[in-house]
């Protein structure tokens, strides 16, 4: 489309979803858009309509210049550009983002079949793109709040059970509400964690603020200028009951970190054990915007050594604290992980993560999309963990992290760039890592095939993969649905 513009942010493409069907010892491929609100107003108008994370849409030149002008007093709506991942409530897919608008997915043909707005259920103005499936069949997901009382993070449940006519997201309820220390800037989440009883939130010093986001179109600005990272405060973990809503009374702190993805969290002892894919500095946000990432030479070089390394970590949060819990003593009494944890003088329990890797990692970057054996191993006490190698932003290997030993294996191939990695256990597997990793994986070089590749999970060696005559586009997230 000529008159399309550019996105400015790696998070703002329209969705684009992508299909590898494996049958009969064949694999076959497709992909559509997905026909959000977003993309058909965009394709009808032959532009950028819709204003997404980083990208602020322009006023539509037809205007007249009254109309344009005050088009810059209007909040900006929340856009339906489901790119992010796909999550399944009551046995259906759907396409997601992080807004309040979600959209079922035929997964045979990739047809949109229709639009759901969380808003419309629940008191929500939206939910992660990364919810949790619990073994009963509830999901569980988390959500901010913004009105009169100010702004909450809230933990929702949506029941398993659907009638043929009863909408998606009907029953949905508030399990808790959880407030931020600053209601006027939240912290920003992609993701939490999830144990057998408990759910976890990571309140991080990645803030929004809320009154930039109210007034964004007006400055000009796109809505990621609302959104800074505060290396001053601490990051503050919140643990709530997942069955009675009923929130731990102390809070967790640690030295400021951020994070996108939780890998595991699960119950031991009177502790809960919480691994995730942990940075340093915040700011990265702001770092993969599309101008920085176009640089070439010294410019790009200078983008890359400032990106901070995602890196797997473990915290342990014990559950069993009262006035008598020694000070400054470590708390931690499990005996194969050395975080650290500690009641200081003033009452606060305060955290040190173990690093779930050594220095072999380092040398390679980091990890980033995390994944583990979910169906048997979500909320339990795990081995292994597989994710993408990140060498300077780029996603250029695939990881398997023993996280008892951590040492890991890697595949990796020169040229090409992997999607995240999904696991798909074998039928009545008995060992944790017994079964297959599915990436997508991409080059920028023409002469070069796109292919779905298919690693044993278990040695962490090539099966096969099946090519694509077609570009595929790097991506975020995928799932394995079974027929």
């Amino acid at each position: 489309m000529e008159g399309f513009a550019r996105y400015n942010h790696w998070f703002d493409g329209m969705a684009l979803m992508h299909q590898f069907r494996i049958e009969d010892g064949n694999v076959t491929y497709m992909s559509k858009f997905l026909r959000s609100e977003t993309y058909q107003t965009n394709t009808a108008n032959n532009r950028i309509m819709v204003s997404e994370f980083g990208t602020l849409a322009m006023p539509d030149p037809c205007k007249n210049i009254f109309a344009r002008f005050m088009s810059k007093f209007e909040i900006p709506k929340a856009s339906d550009n489901g790119n992010v991942n796909f999550a399944r409530y009551k046995g259906d897919y759907y396409a997601t983002t992080e807004t309040n608008f979600i959209h079922k997915v035929d997964l045979n043909t990739l047809d949109t079949i229709e639009k759901v707005d969380w808003t419309k259920f629940i008191a929500v103005n939206g939910a992660t793109a990364h919810p949790h499936y619990d073994p009963d069949g509830t999901t569980y997901n988390m959500g901010n709040s913004y009105g009169k009382n100010g702004t909450a993070y809230n933990i929702i449940a949506v029941p398993q059970q659907k009638s043929d006519d009863e909408e998606t997201l009907e029953d949905a309820r508030v399990v808790c509400q959880i407030t931020p220390g600053n209601s006027m800037k939240p912290s920003y989440y992609h993701s939490f964690g999830i144990s057998e009883n408990y759910v976890v939130f990571v309140e991080q010093p990645l803030k929004i603020n809320v009154l930039k986001i109210l007034t964004s179109k007006f400055r000009g600005e796109s809505l990621s200028c609302a959104f800074n990272w505060e290396p001053e405060l601490n990051t503050v973990i919140h643990v709530a009951n997942k069955h009675s809503g009923e929130i731990v009374p102390f809070k967790y702190y640690s030295k400021a970190f951020s994070t996108f993805h939780h890998i595991n969290a699960f119950e031991d002892d009177g502790f809960i054990v919480l691994d995730l894919c942990g940075l340093d500095n915040g700011d990265i946000m702001n770092k993969i915007n599309l101008q920085n990432l176009r640089q070439s030479g010294e410019a790009l070089d200078e983008v890359y050594n400032t990106l901070p390394k995602s890196l797997p970590r473990r915290f342990v949060l014990p559950l069993n604290i009262n006035s008598n819990t020694p000070i400054n003593q470590n708390l931690n009494t499990l005996t194969y992980s050395n975080a650290v944890v500690f009641r200081t003088a003033d009452g606060k329990i305060w955290c040190e993560f173990e690093d779930l890797h050594d220095d072999d990692l380092l040398d390679e970057g980091g990890m980033e999309f995390p994944q583990i054996n979910y169906a048997k191993y979500n909320m339990k006490k795990y081995k292994f963990l597989y994710g993408c190698g990140i060498n300077n932003i780029m996603v250029d290997s695939l990881i398997k992290m023993d996280v008892e030993t951590k040492k890991f294996k890697m595949w990796k191939e020169k040229g090409y760039y992997p999607s995240e990695p999904v696991f798909v256990p074998s039928p009545d597997s008995a060992d944790e890592d017994d079964g297959i990793i599915l990436s997508v994986v991409v080059s920028p070089n023409q002469n070069k095939s796109s292919f779905l590749l298919i690693l044993d999970a278990r040695t962490f060696t090539e099966i096969g993969r099946a090519e694509v005559a077609v570009r595929i586009p790097s991506g975020f997230h995928g799932v394995f649905a079974a027929k």
